[in-house]
């Protein structure tokens, strides 16, 4: 017995996980993906592209007092930084102005559920905190898991309860 199966899905409803980006809605009617691929930022009904991997000016001199943590790219004759997802002890790791859209949210969702790519890594301290200081839950899953477990959650519970933060299932640290 599907006792969902009345209950509508939620606009935000993750239909497939690509290799670039995600198809969103009923019938994957929005794509959000880019050239290097895009992650999403599912809150509030509402779809945002999603890049923690690219660091402004801010976080560039805070990666650079911390002892790294970033990339030159030099793709089109510029060169751009490029945050590393992945710490030396392998954990995964973002500052906290990834997660800045969701500070500005008055009242935040009570659970975050980060997709981070095609594995499972352990958050590190500092992103957990980062995290834990918005009032918020956290559960951390690979992209494809994380994605059901959102559709699930946003059709059982809301949208206005649970949020989703998805990194393509192609990322790969340190490629294109």
């Amino acid at each position: 017995m599907d006792v969902l199966a009345s209950a509508p899905a939620p606009a935000t409803v993750v239909e497939a996980c690509l290799e670039d980006g995600f198809a969103l809605g009923a019938g994957g009617g929005l794509r959000i993906a880019a050239a290097g691929g895009c992650g999403a930022l599912l809150v509030g009904g509402e779809a945002f592209a999603w890049r923690p991997w690219e660091a402004g000016p801010a976080a560039s001199s805070a990666a650079a007092a911390a002892g790294g943590m970033m990339e030159e790219d030099g793709k089109g004759g510029g060169r751009r930084r490029r945050r590393r997802l992945l710490n030396d002890k392998g954990q995964w790791e973002v500052g906290k102005e990834a997660f800045a859209l969701l500070g500005l949210l008055w009242p935040r969702p009570d659970l975050l559920i980060l997709g981070l790519g095609p594995e499972i890594r352990p958050l590190s301290p500092a992103t957990r905190q980062a995290i834990s200081d918005l009032g918020m839950r956290v559960e951390v899953l690979d992209t494809r898991n994380a994605a059901s477990q959102y559709n699930l959650l946003a059709t059982e519970r809301g949208v206005d309860d649970v949020a989703a933060a998805l990194i393509p299932i192609g990322w790969k640290e340190g490629a294109e």
